[in-house]
Order: C-alpha cells, then sequence, then structure tokens
C-alpha cells in the first residue's frame, strides 16, 4: 500500500482518540503548513495540542503537510502522526472548510487538483478573502524557490543535511524538557546566524511579494521556508505560516481580518507557567 492509499483510507478506520477538554479558541481562518510527517523532526505533539486548543471557519494546509520525499526513502509513521491525519479529517467533517495546497514534499496530491477527499479540497492555490475585504493568494512557494526548481539534486542534498540537523535538535529539545524548559530550534537558530540563509530568505519573500503584485491581489500567505513573518513590500503584505518542524507556528486571521502569527512553543510555555503559579497559590 503507497502513502497516498494509506492516507485516503484512514478516513475510514480512524481511532477514537479524546481530544483536550479546555475551550478552544475561535479563528476565522487557520493556516498550516510545512508539518512534514512522515518525518522525526515533525513536533506531532505540539501540533496535537494547537489543534485541540483552536477551531476555525476555514483551515489552509499550505503544503509540505506530508513529507513524500523521507517516506520514499524509508517508512516512519507514528500514532501521533495518524492522530493528526484524524484530526484534520474530523475539522472537515463538522464543516470547517479546509483547503489542501501541496507543496513540494507532497508532490505526489498534486495530481488530484481540482479534486475533493473526505472534505478536504485539494487546490494547487487558492485565493482567500479576509473578513475586512482584502484578497490574498494562498501558495505553498517552492516555485519561488530557484534550488527546487532549477537544481532538484540539491534540494535533495540540502534536505538530507537539514535531516541531519534536526536529529540534534531532537536530542537538544529532550534534554530541555527534563529541565522543564520551552521548545527551542537549533536549526532555526543556525539559519539566522548564517548570512547567506539570511539573504536567501530575503530574496524569497521579495519574489513572492511581487509576483502577488503582479496577480493584483492585496498580499500573500505562504510557507516553505520554515520562517514566520508579516512583512510589508509597498502595497503587498507578505504572509508566511512557518513549520512544525523548527518554529511550531500558525498564522491564524481574527473575525475583523487582523492576521496574527502564533508561536505554540511560548502559548504552551505560558500556560505551564499559569498553572504553575496558580497551584503555587
Amino acid at each position: 500500500m503507497n502513502a497516498i492509499t494509506r492516507i485516503t483510507a484512514y478516513q475510514d478506520n480512524a481511532p477514537s482518540i479524546p481530544e483536550a477538554s479546555r475551550q478552544r479558541q475561535r479563528y476565522r481562518t487557520i493556516w498550516v503548513s510545512d508539518v512534514h510527517l512522515g518525518t522525526r523532526g515533525c513536533n506531532a505533539q505540539m501540533l496535537i495540542d494547537f489543534l485541540d486548543s483552536t477551531d476555525s471557519e476555514t483551515m489552509y494546509l499550505v503544503g509540505d503537510i506530508i513529507d513524500g520525499w523521507r517516506l520514499k526513502r524509508s517508512w516512519y509513521w507514528p500514532a501521533a502522526h495518524n492522530d493528526i491525519v484524524w484530526r484534520v479529517m474530523k475539522r472537515a467533517k463538522r464543516g470547517t472548510r479546509v483547503v489542501y495546497i501541496p507543496g513540494n514534499h507532497d508532490e505526489m496530491f498534486r495530481q488530484f487538483t481540482g479534486m475533493t477527499f473526505g472534505g478536504i479540497e485539494i487546490r494547487r492555490q487558492a485565493i482567500h478573502e479576509t473578513a475586512d475585504g482584502r484578497r490574498l493568494m494562498v501558495t505553498h512557494g517552492d516555485e519561488f524557490d530557484a534550488v527546487v526548481m532549477c537544481h532538484r539534486w540539491l534540494a535533495f542534498a540540502g534536505d538530507a543535511a537539514y535531516s541531519i540537523l534536526m536529529r540534534f535538535n531532537i536530542v537538544i529539545n529532550a534534554v530541555r524538557q527534563r529541565f522543564n524548559l520551552p521548545y527551542w530550534s537549533l536549526s532555526k537558530h543556525a539559519k539566522h546566524k548564517v548570512k547567506n540563509a539570511v539573504e536567501f530568505i530575503s530574496r524569497f519573500e521579495e519574489a513572492v511579494a511581487h509576483e502577488a503584485g503582479e496577480r493584483g491581489v492585496d498580499g500573500v500567505v505562504c510557507g516553505h521556508i520554515h520562517t514566520a513573518e508579516i512583512r510589508n513590500f509597498g502595497d503587498i503584505v507578505y504572509y508566511n505560516d512557518g513549520d512544525w518542524v523548527e518554529g511550531c507556528t500558525a498564522l491564524v486571521e481574527h473575525f475583523d481580518g487582523r492576521m496574527e502569527v502564533l508561536h505554540w512553543g511560548e502559548v504552551m510555555a505560558a500556560r505551564r507557567e499559569f498553572a504553575a503559579t496558580a497551584m503555587a497559590a
């Protein structure tokens, strides 16, 4: 059974998983990308906590939700990754509009563009209209990455190196958790310290914003580079929802059209601190 068959068939065999009973924070729209299910670097438990703590009218899955590149090399799919699939499908069944825009790591799903599976719409790109009337282009963003588009072998080599870095990341955070320290990303820290990486991110953001301007929209939402950001380029607003490997972030739209990046590691740390304070009082 291949990866596509496994995922699309999962809805029919979804387990009965208890969700968190805490009150959910409601948003008009949620954008999530770069989850990389099928890899050890995926912060599945943090994403499960996010899904159990939030709800929305619309949810966009902005690519690289499943890492087909890694799954082709070796199969890794723990129960927590099934739990994420089940939660997303349950949202669609409850009436949330779920739009899936495959990225380069889950490009095998692009062949199903225009179709709907389990209530989840598969699109190549989308136009989202905010509550305050702005039109946003939603795309994964790999089409603006010259390395992925022109030098595919280099992208695979970079992915292998990135995988090694993420293994160190897992070990570091296991130690930090023992000392009750919040999540911290080694790979994210390294990326911000390397000049070439910073320049690449800047060029990528400019290219995506320029394309949005050419298409006559007010802004763009993307993922791909694992760097959450809200930034203005003239009249165009660039939004990147980040990832669930390094930063563990999501982009949300409030019911008045206001946009915000949620850094979920900080949310969980604040919740633990509040709980500890309440117990000590």
